[in-house]
């Protein structure tokens, strides 16, 4: 059977309703219950670009707005030696990323807390990860442009933000997303945040 592509506000869509209904249609049993509700992790192979499009190094704070497993932080320490910070509101979610951490003896480079990610410490980063809705990127968008350094690095799957365009687009083929989101790409999206005279 020959799919057709879906449009860019259909993957939207899909995407909020599946944050909407989030584990509502699965077995109890076999999706544990969170208390900041579902969420939907990044692949892997996008993390991997994300760190690689914002030229992650050991130099680098990498701060990730809504941390989910905490994925992109802890890769960042494991494969390009950075420190890092997860922010997630879900309490489950940061202490399941925590363990991970510890097992993989991260615990000293990579820490997660539990907060909105309107009201997260962004002082530290030179980089930036985001997998957020539309409307959350847009709200966020002031509060990055604000307190992040110039220089600093953000980088984003799938949303963007809006009339600020990124310097670089990636687009990735993952035909295992399909069922998840309806989409069989990624798209990663660069900005570096300007000085404070240009914007």
């Amino acid at each position: 059977m020959t799919f057709c592509r879906p449009s860019k506000w259909l993957r939207e869509l899909l995407l909020c309703g599946l944050l909407l209904a989030g584990s509502a249609g699965a077995n109890a049993a076999d999706t544990p219950a969170l208390t900041g509700g579902p969420y939907v992790p990044t692949p892997q192979r996008v993390v991997d670009a994300m760190l690689a499009v914002a030229n992650v190094s050991d130099r680098d704070y990498v701060i990730d707005l809504g941390s989910g497993d905490g994925r992109i932080v802890i890769t960042a320490a494991q494969k390009f030696g950075a420190r890092g910070k997860g922010y997630d509101i879900d309490g489950e979610l940061v202490e399941r990323s925590t363990a991970s951490a510890a097992k993989l003896k991260l615990g000293d480079r990579v820490r997660f807390e539990k907060r909105d990610v309107l009201q997260a410490d962004l002082r530290d980063a030179t980089v930036i990860t985001l997998y957020l809705l539309p409307a959350m990127m847009l709200e966020l968008r002031a509060k990055l442009l604000r307190e992040l350094k110039p220089g600093t690095r953000i980088v984003s799957h799938d949303f963007d933000f809006g009339d600020w365009q990124p310097e670089r687009t990636l687009h990735l083929d993952l035909d295992e997303k399909y069922d998840i989101t309806g989409s069989w790409s990624s798209t990663v999206y660069l900005w570096t945040v300007p000085d404070r005279a240009k914007k």
